[in-house]
């Protein structure tokens, strides 16, 4: 025989059993509430404090020294290419020097073929100048000799033509101061 009651167990339960309102709220369970909540945040406390935060404090200095080591590397990489760099500019430098001492050299040995084959061409000009010169002066000879001729036999054939008479020897010296000046 079951009897029908409709009286609240307490302020947060009603007859039926179940919660009236929101449970959290309920001024009477506020103590059991807050014990239960100690207790978690101490267990979770400690499994973070013993589990957790060793492997997290673990890969954070595993982190820290691995960036520590990385910029280290980069500031040995950043030297070697300051260092390559420099090696780079005094080998293009040297370089340059060489290519300068080469042209320098070529130059050098080009003016001295240049003066070689110029005095050559000048010694080769002056043989076919003198050359020349003698040729010439034959023809001028040749040609005084010929013009000589040439006056004596003209000068004969007007002085004939004339009605004169002329003998060799006269004709020869007239023609030959005439030739002179």
């Amino acid at each position: 025989m079951a009897t029908k009651t409709d009286v609240s167990i307490s302020t947060c339960i009603d007859s039926y059993g179940s919660a009236i309102g929101m449970p959290q709220l309920c001024t009477d369970w506020a103590s059991n509430q807050i014990f239960w909540l100690v207790v978690t945040l101490v267990a979770i406390f400690f499994v973070l404090s013993k589990l957790a935060l060793p492997r997290i404090s673990a890969v954070i200095s595993e982190r820290q020294g691995t960036i520590t080591n990385d910029l280290a590397a980069a500031e040995n990489l950043k030297s070697e290419a300051a260092q390559a760099e420099e090696a780079y500019k005094k080998a293009l430098e040297d370089a340059r020097l060489e290519a300068h001492k080469i042209i320098e050299s070529a130059k050098s040995e080009i003016k001295q073929e240049l003066d070689v084959a110029i005095k050559k061409a000048d010694a080769d000009i002056s043989v076919k100048a003198s050359a020349s010169e003698e040729a010439i002066a034959e023809i001028r000879k040749d040609a005084l000799a010929n013009v000589k001729s040439v006056a004596k036999d003209i000068t004969s054939e007007l002085v004939k033509v004339l009605g004169g008479k002329v003998d060799s020897k006269t004709l020869t010296s007239v023609v030959n101061a005439k030739m002179k000046g």
